[in-house]
This record gives structure tokens, sequence and C-alpha cells, in this order.
């Protein structure tokens, strides 16, 4: 099992940051699915004022390219990700129509 964190904002607003925190509370079925079905055993998310920080658990051959091409082909995953681009905002150092960005472990005990 394989780790990765990744990082992206939340415009810095306190009533779409609620608002964001609200529907992660009821995640859509559909979008949980997707998940679980591209290798991913758990994820997390965690906020800090505007910025958000998420670990992934993965299965052995998960691949970030392979869940990009069943996300692009999924309308329900492409609905979630067009309406939680209302309330997120890229990281200052983000290429265009890059989201969320994979961290680097700089450290472990």
């Amino acid at each position: 099992m394989t780790r990765h964190c990744l990082a992206i904002d939340l415009k810095d607003d306190e009533k779409l940051i609620q608002e964001y925190e609200a529907y992660h509370q009821t995640v859509w079925p559909e979008i949980t699915e997707s998940i679980r079905d591209s290798g991913i055993v758990d994820m997390q998310i965690y906020r800090i004022h505007n910025r958000l920080f998420m670990i992934m658990e993965v299965e052995d051959g998960f691949s970030f390219e392979q869940k990009g091409k069943m996300d692009a082909e999924n309308p329900k995953v492409q609905e979630w990700e067009a309406l939680m681009w209302k309330y997120q905002q890229a990281l200052p150092n983000a290429q265009p129509g890059e989201k969320w960005q994979l961290m680097e472990k700089i450290f472990q005990l």
C-alpha cells in the first residue's frame, strides 16, 4: 500500500468554505464509488484556514493517469469536479488546469 499527499486551496471566503465542508459531509455515492474503483483504499482531507491537505492510501498498481482517465469518462465525477471548483483555487505555483498538487515527502520518523 502506498500513501500520497496532495494540497489545494479553497477560496478565502468563510461562506464558501462552510458550503464546501457541507458537501463533504454527504459526498455523492457515485463519487465515493469512483474513488474506491480507482484503487484508493482510504482518503482523508484536512483543512487549515483555506488550505486543504489530502491523504490517500492506494492499492499497489494505483495510477493517477488511470484515475484521471476514469474521471474524464464519468459524467457524475465531472459534475462533482465542476461544482467543487466553485470553492477551490489552485496553489500559486500550479500549472494551468492543475488542481490538487502532489506533495513531496521530506521527512519520516
